[in-house]
C-alpha cells in the first residue's frame, strides 16, 4: 500500500539511535513524519526532537524541516496521547513505524523491562493502530529473535522451537509474534537488524552497547598500563576463543539508509528483512584495531582453554566488564538475507575495518562514553512558540471545537531550522480569528517553506504590509503565490505573535 502524499507516517523511538537516523533521512527527503515522544524532567518532547535535528543540521551544514511532534508514551493507553492528538492521528496518519524497545538482557519479572516496553509497549501500539485504523505497519524486531539457533536462519522463519539466551531475545520474539497475529493490518513489514554500532562515517552513537561495550572497556583499561621505553603497552590477556568467530555487527548509517530505501519502495513492503553484514566482524579484528589505536599487545587466543583460574588483574577486570555478553562468545548465527538483496543489493553494508573502529574509539572518548554534556541548542523564536502553544491548546479543546480545524486549510507553514515545525492555518472569513493545527495541508494548498530565523525576523517587523515581506513570502511559497486571504492570515499571525 502506497502512502498518500498528503498523509503522515507515525513513528515511535525517535530519540533512540535508529529513530534519530531515520528521522534525519526523512527530513532530508522532505517527507511527512509525525513522532510520539516522551518529555523528560529536563526537556519537553519538542526540545528533545529539536536537539537531535539541530545536531544533524550542524553536521550537514543545512537547515532541515521538523516532524509533527506529539507528546506521548507507548506504555500508556492510547500511547499517552490527548484525545485531540488521537483524532489527529486518525485523520492524518495511514502508516506507522514502531521501533521503541529496551535493550535490557534480564528482567526481575514480566511486569518490568524488557517485557514492559518490548512486549507491553508493542501491545499498546497494536491496540492504538486498531483504534485509529492504521493498516500499514512497519515493525523493528531484531535478528536475535532466532535465539540460540546455530543453523541458517531464514527471513521467513520465526518460531522453530528455539530457546533464548536472555529475556531481551524472548521479549522481542513474543512481541514480533504478537505483531504477526494482529488481524487488522493490510500490510506488515518487519526489519530485523543485527547488532547495531555507530555511524561508520563519523563514529557517532548514542548507545554504548554491543561492540561499544568492548571498545569502552579497552579505552579505560589499556591506557592504565604504562608504556615501555618504545611507547608500547603490554596488556597480557588470554581469551577462550580462536579470535575468528563471526560477529554480526552493522553500522547505524547503513541500517537507516536501507530501511529508508525500503520504506520508499512500495513493492518491497509486506516482507521480512535481515539487516546483516556482508563481511563479518571478528574478535581478532576488534582487538587488533584497538591494539593499533593504543599501541599495545599481549593478547593470546586460547581456543576452548579454561582461563578462569590464575587470572591476572587485567584479565579479571576485562572479563568482569564483558560478562553480560558471555552467551554470545560462540559464533553468531548465520542469517539469510535474500529479501534484502532483492531490493537493496546496491547498498552493501560497509565493512567495519580499522578506520571505522578508530572512529568509534575517538568519538567514544570525546563523548566520555555518553557522559559528555549535551551541546546547547538554539531556542525557538516567539513565532514558533506561539504556533506550538496554539496547537497544544487545540489538541485539548472539546471535540466539537476541534472539528473546526478539519475545514480546508488556507495556508501551510513548513518552518525549517531551530524550533521549526509543520502547521496548517485555518482562517475565519471576515474576522481576525485564526486557528492553528498540526501538520501540512494537502499539496495543492499554498505552503510557505522558510527558515525559522527569517520568519522570526519578519514577524517582528513594524510594517506588516511592506512589499519586502510580501516578496519574501511569495518567493518561498509553493505551488503558487499567496492569495490576498493568505497574506491576511500571515498578517494576523504576525500580529498575534507581536501582541503575545
Amino acid at each position: 500500500m502506497d502512502i498518500g502524499n498528503d498523509q503522515y507516517t507515525l513513528m515511535t523511538s525517535t530519540t533512540g539511535l535508529v529513530g534519530q537516523y531515520l528521522i534525519r533521512n526523512a527530513m532530508v527527503r522532505g517527507q511527512r513524519i509525525a513522532v510520539i515522544v516522551r518529555s523528560t524532567k529536563k526537556k519537553t518532547a519538542y526540545e528533545r526532537v529539536d536537539a537531535i535535528l539541530q545536531r544533524f543540521e550542524s553536521e550537514l551544514g543545512r537547515e532541515l524541516p521538523r516532524p509533527v511532534c506529539l507528546e506521548g508514551d507507548i506504555l500508556e493507553p492510547d500511547l499517552g496521547l490527548s484525545p485531540g492528538a488521537v483524532d489527529w492521528v486518525r485523520n492524518n496518519c495511514s502508516r506507522m513505524i514502531h521501533g521503541a524497545a529496551v535493550l535490557k538482557f534480564q528482567g526481575t519479572d514480566r511486569t518490568e523491562d524488557p517485557w514492559k516496553t518490548n512486549l507491553g509497549g508493542t501491545e499498546n501500539v497494536l491496540a492504538f493502530c486498531r483504534h485509529t485504523a492504521i493498516r500499514d505497519f512497519h515493525y523493528f524486531s531484531t535478528a536475535y529473535v532466532c535465539g540460540n539457533r546455530t543453523d541458517l536462519v531464514h527471513e521467513s522463519e520465526l518460531d522453530v522451537g528455539q530457546d533464548f539466551r536472555n529475556d531481551y531475545e524472548r521479549s522481542k520474539f513474543e512481541a514480533e509474534h504478537a505483531v504477526r497475529k494482529a488481524p487488522f493490518f493490510d500490510q506488515l513489514t518487519v526489519y530485523r537488524p543485527a547488532v547495531i554500532s555507530g555511524d561508520s562515517q563519523t563514529g557517532h552513537t548514542t548507545s554504548y552497547h554491543g561492540l561499544h561495550t568492548y571498545l569502552r572497556l579497552m579505552s579505560l583499561l589499556v591506557p592504565m598500563v604504562d608504556p615501555d621505553e618504545n611507547g608500547v603497552r603490554h596488556t597480557p590477556i588470554r581469551l577462550p576463543m580462536t579470535g575468528d568467530e563471526h560477529r554480526n555487527v552493522v553500522p547505524i548509517d547503513w541500517v537507516a539508509d536501507v530501511v529508508s530505501r525500503l520504506l520508499d519502495t512500495p513493492e518491497s513492503h509486506g516482507k521480512t528483512y535481515h539487516l546483516t553484514p556482508r563481511i563479518h566482524l571478528t574478535p581478532r579484528r576488534i582487538i587488533d584495531c584497538c591494539c593499533s589505536y593504543f599501541n599495545s599487545h599481549g593478547v593470546q587466543y586460547c581456543g576452548d582453554l579454561n582461563v578462569s583460574e590464575n587470572m591476572n588483574g587485567f584479565e579479571q577486570t576485562y572479563f568482569s566488564g564483558v560478562a553480560l555478553y558471555d552467551p554470545y562468545n560462540s559464533t553468531d548465527p548465520k542469517f539469510d538475507n535474500s529479501n534484502l538483496l532483492e531490493f537493496a543489493s546496491d547498498l552493501p553494508c560497509p565493512e567495519i575495518d580499522e578506520a571505522v573502529i578508530h572512529r568509534y574509539l575517538a568519538f567514544g572518548m570525546a563523548d566520555r562514553w555518553g557522559k559528555r554534556r549535551n551541546r546547547d541548542i538554539e531556542s525557538p523564536s516567539p513565532l514558533v512558540d506561539f504556533l506550538r502553544d496554539a496547537t497544544v491548546a487545540s489538541m485539548h479543546q472539546e471535540k466539537d471545537k476541534r472539528s473546526e480545524l478539519q475545514a480546508p486549510a488556507g495556508l501551510g507553514l513548513d518552518i525549517l531550522g531551530p524550533g521549526g515545525g509543520q502547521w496548517r492555518l485555518v482562517g475565519q472569513q471576515g474576522s481576525a480569528r485564526l486557528e492553528v493545527a498540526h501538520g501540512l495541508p494537502c499539496p495543492k494548498t499554498p505552503t510557505i517553506r522558510a527558515s525559522s530565523r527569517v520568519l522570526a525576523k519578519l514577524s517582528t517587523e513594524q510594517d506588516l504590509c511592506s512589499s519586502e515581506i510580501g516578496r519574501y513570502l511569495n518567493a518561498n511559497t509553493s505551488p503558487a503565490t499567496l492569495s490576498s486571504d493568505a497574506i491576511d492570515m500571515c498578517r494576523t499571525l504576525f500580529a498575534k505573535v507581536a501582541y503575545t
